[in-house]
């Protein structure tokens, strides 16, 4: 490590948010960037370089962070970029949208504030970008074989640019108009601006990476004749059957679940509309779901100007510190705030937190247009989330954001049918040791195996199912397997 001290002479300082009054007038990203690498070098001074880095284990693409970070410290970029790159085909990606379990599990942590890893990486990205270091790398010969990737979200793209790069022609395959899954649709602007994984793309299609858009497979693309077509397959379709909230009222208009909604926000930024259909401006909103989904929610209510928003969440209100059956170096359920609940907090007025915890939809009603006008709930105990009674209440409510998360792949079309392939008890698809689906030569990577899941995991899954589609191709593989199919996160 480059400063031996660092870690007891200098605080913890993360990447400082742009003004909330200037953010939420527009959709740009709300951290000010790379003005401030002189504040990520003394922050990768801190970094210990422990004997035994617990960061590793908490990371699963197993990022080299001490490696880097010392790097860093000492002010070459481009190494830093060529060992951060060793491990993460994306990590502009990560660095912006991954909540960090690196950092949970620094030494650091135990009993004092971890190192800014999080930041550390998006700057090395960033850094690697304007000064050229991220080059399209093709094969230097091709294999003759041809591989199909379903799905262009992270798992499908890191899958596809490691098999690209291991000498297979990859094609990879999006029902959307757009590349990109939910980075693309999903993902607001101001969290992750689509320029970076535009950028991406086009390194992918200069290395020999193809893409077909409106591509369905399983509806439009016969998925039998388009394995007949390649030597292997990867499904990496993510987990987008949504969960619902099976109440009454639930068929009234302006209920949506999050995921059309912020699709439709992103459709504006794109350019496709001049306005959302589903636009939160001058309404009460609500948004059903305490998670990442809901804060992105959240973000977007507040910049389409709603009169007011709360966010339930079923949960009980987490505490400040880790609870002791969540020991380091475990991934800790805390009460954190997001930039988008910290927009709320300034626009709200100061000490007003517009998240509801414990609280448990238990209808809606509406207007003779069937409209929906409010949402009646109640406070849950927090052990058996049963309903306490005396505690119900009435809020107003034009708009309702379902973000309830995902309960497995889709079933419509004729994908798992056409490919010989079955579904899990928990509605992914089934899968065994190296991300084998039991059809041969398909395989499934990301969510779509996994269920609902991280960033870093799908780009990790990507990583590791290319791995394994080389062996079965070639009988042996160069490829790094970051992990198995069974590998789970450090949560409690």
């Amino acid at each position: 490590m480059a400063d031996p001290k660092g870690f007891l002479k200098t605080p913890r300082r993360t990447w400082p948010r742009r003004p909330v009054q200037d953010r939420v007038r527009d959709w740009d990203e709300v951290y000010q960037g790379q003005a401030l690498l002189p504040i990520i070098g003394a922050q990768a001074d801190r970094c210990m370089d422990c004997g035994i880095p617990f960061c590793h284990d908490a990371c699963p693409l197993g990022n080299l962070i001490p490696e880097w970070n010392d790097l860093v410290s000492r002010d070459d970029w481009e190494a830093a970029s060529h060992r951060l790159h060793a491990t993460n085909n994306f990590p502009e990606f990560t660095g912006r949208l991954c909540p960090a379990p690196c950092e949970s599990g620094c030494v650091l942590a135990i009993n004092a504030d971890p190192v800014t890893i999080k930041n550390v990486e998006a700057a090395i990205a960033d850094a690697a970008w304007q000064r050229g270091y991220v080059p399209p790398r093709p094969p230097e010969r091709m294999s003759g074989r041809t591989v199909a990737v379903i799905g262009s979200g992270p798992a499908g793209l890191a899958c596809a640019q490691q098999l690209t790069r291991a000498g297979h022609t990859v094609t990879v395959y999006e029902r959307a108009d757009r590349l990109g899954g939910l980075l693309r649709y999903g993902i607001p602007e101001f969290k992750m601006e689509k320029h970076h994984l535009d950028r991406r793309l086009g390194q992918m299609r200069a290395e020999g990476t193809r893409f077909r858009t409106d591509a369905d497979v399983g509806g439009t693309v016969d998925a039998a004749a388009l394995r007949r077509r390649h030597d292997a397959l990867v499904v990496a379709i993510g987990a987008h059957s949504m969960r619902e909230l099976p109440v009454p009222g639930r068929d009234l208009t302006g209920i949506h679940q999050a995921m059309e909604y912020l699709t439709l926000a992103n459709r504006v930024c794109d350019g496709d509309l001049a306005a959302s259909p589903a636009t939160a401006e001058g309404k009460d909103v609500v948004i059903v779901g305490g998670g990442d989904t809901g804060a992105d929610c959240l973000g977007t209510v507040l910049r389409q100007r709603a009169a007011s928003v709360v966010q339930l969440d079923i949960n009980p209100r987490p505490g400040e510190d880790r609870a002791e059956h969540e020991p380091w170096p475990v991934y800790p359920k805390v009460y954190r705030v997001s930039p988008a609940h910290e927009e709320a907090l300034e626009l709200c007025g100061a000490g007003t937190d517009i998240r509801m915890f414990s609280a448990s939809t238990l209808h809606f009603t509406g207007d003779a247009t069937g409209r929906v006008t409010a949402l009646r709930l109640s406070e849950v105990e927090a052990r058996g989330r049963t309903p306490l009674p005396g505690t119900e209440r009435v809020i107003p409510a034009q708009l309702v954001l379902l973000a309830l998360g995902f309960d497995g792949v889709e079933r419509g079309g004729d994908l798992i049918g056409g490919l010989g392939i079955r579904l899990s008890a928990r509605g992914t698809i089934a899968r065994g040791a190296d991300f084998a689906s039991g059809a041969d030569g398909v395989f499934v990577a990301g969510d779509a195996g996994r269920g609902q899941s991280l960033v870093v995991w799908a780009i990790a899954e990507g990583r590791s199912a290319a791995a394994a589609v080389d062996h079965w191709l070639t009988g042996g593989t160069e490829l790094p397997a970051p992990i198995s199919p069974q590998d789970r996160p450090l949560v409690v």
